[in-house]
């Protein structure tokens, strides 16, 4: 069996990585996004167990001295880690796994898995970027003040990723990333192996 691709999907708060990933779900089959840990509160409309799992910070600490994390950081005051378990069997399976953190971790996803293919997402403009934090109605002036220079300090790290989504049109950039996961799969080296017998029997002259 063919192992699945590992996608690291980073980009900065407001840029739309959430939605676009939603929307190729439903758009790609045997692909999933991998379901994180972390320490902060759920969001109103998030679900534990789907958006993350949201654990206390002293739990989370037992886990990363356990070893039980993939990769793990903190950004914003909050802890966010991947299991390694949980990871690699959806991998061994040969699914698809999408793994949205920020550049922190996806740096440290790539120096432990060389192989996975890594994905930034900016939006059209800083305004448009302001509008989309204004728009949540979650912060204050202050507070998206503050996160408009973290996000702008995060987006400079784009070169250190194999691909560059721009969130402007949001049909245009979901075929985009769609696009990614799907010419990936075509590669020779994927496709030899999903369909050896197939390219075996078509390389064989029979009697």
């Amino acid at each position: 069996m063919t192992n699945g691709t590992l996608y690291v999907i980073s980009a900065a708060s407001g840029a739309g990585k959430t939605s676009l990933v939603n929307a190729v779900l439903n758009q790609v089959d045997e692909l999933v996004v991998s379901v994180s840990h972390t320490t902060r509160a759920p969001r109103e409309g998030e679900v534990d167990g789907v958006n993350y799992h949201f654990v206390e910070q002293s739990t989370f600490e037992a886990m990363v001295e356990a070893g039980e994390f993939f990769e793990h950081a903190t950004v914003f005051g909050n802890m966010y880690g991947t299991s390694q378990q949980h990871l690699q069997q959806q991998l061994e399976k040969g699914v698809d796994v999408i793994l949205e953190i920020d550049w922190q971790g996806a740096r440290q996803i790539r120096q432990l898995m060389p192989d996975c293919r890594s994905i930034y997402i900016v939006p059209p403009s800083t305004a448009a970027l302001r509008e989309r934090l204004d728009a949540r109605g979650q912060d204050d002036e202050a507070v998206i003040d503050k996160r408009m220079r973290e996000a702008i300090s995060e987006m400079s790290h784009y070169v250190e990723f194999d691909y560059l989504i721009i969130n402007d049109d949001f049909d245009e950039a979901k075929d985009n990333l769609a696009a990614i996961i799907k010419g990936n799969r075509m590669l020779h080296e994927r496709q030899q192996q999903k369909h050896a017998d197939l390219l075996a029997q078509l390389l064989t002259l029979e009697d």
